[in-house]
């Protein structure tokens, strides 16, 4: 199976925010090349926020280009057998934690956010990762600074779309 037809199978699956997941679907189906960055409509991209549930944190990136405190995340790759897999790599990459494992039950929401061109839209497919106890992170080349926060300290340093994503986790956990 595809990268492409995991993520249709993943959308459809998916119960909720229906119209934004159905634009989802929609986009793929009129961009073929809807995964990659190459598509100049836009594309989908799997991130991931690390968990650790026992300490009642999660950690932060600050993104290098948008100096914002945000969830670990990014563009699919062509060796990514699924969304999830994306998730994951993208999390442990720039993490640098080894042995982080999702949250079942799929994703936990979705975002679209605008871009700067050549590219238009980020179709962001959001999943948890739980991180192992003692977990030690590891600054990435695209971050400026990761840092471990707690549960009511997120709606202080990063966007709406950061704590609507803690809120969906917290509520899966």
């Amino acid at each position: 199976m595809s990268l492409y037809d995991d993520a249709v199978l993943v959308l459809k699956g998916y119960e909720g925010q229906a119209e934004l997941r159905q634009a989802y679907l929609d986009h793929l189906a009129a961009h073929p090349d809807g995964m990659w960055k190459a598509c100049p409509a836009g594309h989908l991209t799997a991130s991931a926020l690390v968990v650790d549930p026992e300490r009642g944190q999660v950690l932060l990136t600050l993104h290098r280009k948008l100096r914002m405190w945000l969830q670990m995340g990014g563009h699919c790759e062509p060796g990514d057998p699924t969304l999830e897999a994306a998730a994951l790599r993208e999390a442990t990459e720039e993490s640098g934690i080894a042995g982080l494992t999702p949250l079942p039950g799929g994703p936990v929401r979705l975002d679209r956010h605008a871009i700067p061109a050549p590219c238009h839209w980020h179709l962001d497919v959001q999943y948890a990762v739980l991180a192992p106890s003692g977990a030690v992170h590891e600054i990435s080349d695209e971050s400026l600074d990761l840092r471990w926060y707690a549960y009511d300290e997120v709606a202080g340093v990063a966007d709406e779309s950061v704590v609507r994503l803690l809120d969906a986790t917290r509520a899966r956990l």
